[in-house]
């Protein structure tokens, strides 16, 4: 049963796909922690309340059954955040995919003269309409 369930994790990729989901796991918190303690500051500097993942648009305000204010806002710094975050770890991945996958050369190819069937560049004769190259 060991020897099987192996078999699977080589075979299937499954254990690739774990240590990538480690991988990008990581580095989403690595992202996050850029962002909120690099970043962000420096934004914040621009913006007049200063504290820029917390601007809301506040919709109402309402004091609630226990006695403490209940606000319905709109919080777009939170969602702005966000989107930075992941514009960030899409491009750090990018980064990582174009470094690490090469694309593979395409095989050379031709066409046939007779019926226009793209063959290998070192056949004879087409595969299609059996015509010698």
């Amino acid at each position: 049963m060991y020897r099987e369930f192996r078999e699977f994790l080589l075979k299937q990729n499954a254990l690739a796909l774990a240590v990538g989901v480690i991988t990008g796991a990581a580095l989403g918190r690595v992202v996050t922690s850029v962002v909120s303690d690099l970043l962000m500051p420096v934004i914040s500097m621009g913006m007049p309340s200063g504290d820029w993942r917390a601007a809301k648009i506040v919709l109402s305000r309402v004091i609630g059954p226990d006695g403490k204010e209940v606000v319905n806002s709109i919080n777009y710094g939170n969602f702005a955040g966000t989107v930075v975050d992941f514009v960030i770890v899409s491009f750090a991945v990018f980064l990582i995919v174009r470094r690490f996958l090469k694309p593979t050369p395409a095989d050379p190819t031709k066409a046939c003269p007779f019926c226009l069937e793209t063959v290998p560049e070192g056949a004879k004769r087409c595969r299609a309409c059996t015509s010698a190259l």
